[in-house]
């Protein structure tokens, strides 16, 4: 498995993740028609993102592809690796 699977896979995940809290808010109500524009906008610009890395690796461009799911991964690495000192410190961040 090479760089950019690693890296398109984890960028799917956090996909989802965005996928699944839409799915909620629409169930609960808190995605509306007050900000159905935003969240269609996020989910369309992930999808963008991770179809076009795919696009740009089959036809030879594998570093602009990495360099396009950076643009998501780095932010989700940060983000996870936070929440993991969170989880192992035990210090209250209050």
């Amino acid at each position: 498995m090479n760089w950019f699977w690693i890296i398109w896979t984890f960028d799917a995940l956090i996909a989802l993740i965005a996928v699944y809290f839409f799915l909620i808010g629409l169930s609960d109500g808190t995605v509306s028609e007050r900000n159905m524009k935003m969240w269609l906008g996020l989910l369309l610009g992930l999808a963008i993102l991770l179809g076009g890395s795919i696009w740009l690796r089959s036809h030879g461009h594998a570093g602009i592809a990495i360099a396009l799911l950076g643009i998501l991964a780095v932010p989700g690495l940060l983000y996870a690796l936070f929440m993991l000192v969170n989880l192992v410190s035990n210090e209250r961040w209050n």
